[in-house]
């Protein structure tokens, strides 16, 4: 991919958008602690500093891309939620449901929970004062987006719903960190088979987790 200089607003909006999709592509074929900025812009056919000109760093790629895959998530987790949870079930039944689609949806994005996972730790050191506050910004507008939608199905949840969203991305960012296992923990498990009784799928240990949320927040009769 070659670029020729940038000029005008479009032309900077697609250069920047190119170095997303690679990064994007490179999360495909790599964990985000894998990700450098030297073959980011080895790929994206642009020198290093023209990169360091549209994102400040490595992590300014990374978080812009957070939030490019939650809010494609997000249109998902809707139509997903509105196909899966019968409005006129129980509420015992929707949180099952809620907890089901919820845990699906996310086990077939691990690239994003690997971002969640890294968002603290990595991801939000090496960048400004100004990125952070506008990362902070758009995550909190995501996160009340998610709110809405389990809201939606759950209303019973009333405010506890915001905390339920916030601690199911947590545990999806941490459950990104085993799954899946490395090849000398797979080994161990396929030497010592009693060992894997500690391993879990991302989707049910996802299930089992939010299924765990909802009922300390979910009223009961």
């Amino acid at each position: 991919m070659t670029f020729q200089r940038a000029r005008s607003p479009e032309q900077r909006e697609i250069r920047r958008r190119a170095i997303l999709a690679t990064a994007e592509a490179m999360l495909d074929e790599m964990p985000v602690a894998e990700v450098s900025l030297n073959e980011l812009s080895r790929r994206v056919g642009l020198a290093k500093s023209n990169v360091l000109r549209y994102f400040e760093s490595r992590e300014a790629v990374l978080l812009a891309l957070l939030d490019d895959f939650l809010a494609r998530w997000l249109v998902d987790l809707e139509r997903d939620l509105d196909a899966g949870v019968e409005p006129r079930a129980p509420v015992e039944v929707r949180a099952g449901r809620l907890a089901d689609v919820l845990s699906r949806s996310l086990a077939d994005r691990m690239v994003l929970c690997d971002l969640f996972g890294a968002q603290g730790g990595v991801l939000e050191h090496n960048v400004s004062l100004e990125a952070v506050k506008r990362h902070k910004r758009s995550s909190l507008g995501r996160l009340e987006e998610m709110t809405g939608l389990v809201r939606r199905h759950l209303p019973e949840l009333g405010e506890d719903a915001r905390s339920f969203c916030l601690m199911s991305l947590v545990t999806a960012g941490a459950m990104s960190s085993f799954v899946p296992p490395p090849p000398v923990v797979l080994a161990a498990y396929e030497d010592e088979p009693e060992l894997a009784v500690v391993h879990v799928e991302a989707r049910d240990g996802l299930r089992l987790a939010f299924g765990a949320l909802l009922l300390g927040v979910v009223p009961r009769d």
